[in-house]
């Protein structure tokens, strides 16, 4: 099969879409389809073979966050050539109601579309309001994804419609079988994720961090991610600054072995998350997860059942709770194997087959019709009555 992807966000600034984006391509690659990913990148960023630059991206506020989008009439005439240089049997385009390519690709296709929505953002005043200029784009598409329950109520209460359910997926062995570092084992608690991003919840984690450390003197932050440091840490007594320790961007490898070396990894996340795919990879590693009681990070970890939960933005809770999970090694392993167990069903084994399902059907239903304008046709020319 030959599937084009489309990416919103730039292939530059790494980000939970787009990790999912380049593991469903290579997964796909892996089986022997022809895939090709559409992206913004800068002009001097190293692509995989596989991803197409649609140029440079913007910064652009949305849910929440800051997002490098790509729009205009340059971006228009490339999503075009890509499409007929392509000449895909599917299309698959991921958050079609952003300000980016997706868009762009949804006025161009003219085949069959699939697409996946990340967001869940219920109060979101801004999608509402651009219905109007997104319907005729939404209705050529030809089937709906939503990431989460939550991904999905979003997308049915300002845009109608529904959509199947499939979560974001993960090499679930990569992270399992990553080697531990040494250094980064023996009372750690792990934190991935933009440091300059409020809704990531560092500072929440930061306002926490004087009652653990005062309850747990030997316990270290491990912070991976970019972002100004010393901001992060300018509201943290001096003489705590030195059990935090900042790790800067890290590879995937880092990241697994980051996961696999914990005591405790935590996702104090504040808002606009509709999964939550940090927690799977934590999961697969065998960490255990102690998260903010968003509902999406609450579905993800089994209704609590293989993480624990912590009241949102609470710093003292958060404190709390990993001060009494730190204490309590029976606990942790109880986590560690229930995550483990819980994870397997977000692996790329069960969430690519079921995405390719998706695919093999819109496609199938496609052909049919083909068939079907093509009998009418020839029938129509030669003057037979249908039976």
């Amino acid at each position: 099969m030959r599937i084009g992807i489309v990416c919103p966000y730039s292939w530059d600034v790494p980000g939970g879409v787009q990790f999912h984006i380049r593991d469903l391509a290579e997964y796909f690659l892996r089986l022997g389809h022809h895939v090709s990913v559409l992206a913004p990148a800068d002009d001097d960023t190293p692509l995989p073979p596989y991803v197409v630059s649609a140029g440079r991206a913007v910064p652009v506020p949305y849910n929440g966050s800051v997002a490098r989008l790509n729009f205009g009439f340059l971006s228009a005439a490339r999503v075009r050539r890509w499409l007929h240089e392509g000449a895909f049997d599917v299309v698959h385009i991921h958050e079609p109601t952003s300000p980016s390519l997706g868009l762009l690709t949804c006025w161009a296709a003219s085949g069959p579309i699939v697409a996946t929505f990340h967001t869940s953002n219920p109060r979101s005043r801004a999608m509402i309001a651009a219905y109007a200029i997104l319907q005729a784009a939404l209705e050529k598409i030809s089937a709906r994804i939503a990431v989460s329950e939550y991904a999905r109520r979003t997308l049915v209460e300002h845009l109608g419609g529904d959509a199947v359910v499939i979560p974001n997926g993960v090499d679930v062995d990569f992270f399992a079988e990553a080697e531990p570092r040494p250094e980064w084992q023996g009372g750690t608690i792990g934190f991935i994720g933009r440091i300059d991003e409020p809704r990531k919840g560092l500072p929440v984690l930061m306002r926490a961090l004087p009652r653990i450390l005062a309850a747990r003197p030997e316990t270290r932050l491990l912070v991976a991610g970019r972002g100004d440091e010393e901001a992060a840490v300018a509201d943290l007594p001096e003489e705590l600054r030195p059990r935090v320790e900042f790790l800067g961007m890290i590879s995937d490898q880092d990241k697994a072995r980051l996961l696999r070396s914990v005591d405790l990894y935590v996702a104090p996340n504040t808002g606009g998350e509709s999964f939550g795919i940090i927690l799977v990879e934590a999961m697969s590693a065998g960490a255990p997860v102690l998260a903010s009681d968003l509902d999406a990070f609450v579905q993800v970890l089994d209704q609590g059942e293989a993480g624990e939960v912590f009241a949102n933005e609470d710093a003292d809770a958060l404190a709390e709770a990993a001060v009494r999970l730190l204490g309590d090694p029976a606990r942790l392993a109880e986590l560690r194997a229930r995550g483990s167990a819980h994870v397997r069903r977000f692996d790329w084994s069960t969430v690519g087959a079921d995405i390719l399902s998706v695919y093999e059907t819109v496609t199938a239903g496609a052909a049919a019709v083909a068939t079907d304008e093509r009998t009418t046709g020839l029938r129509a020319r030669f003057g037979l009555a249908r039976d």
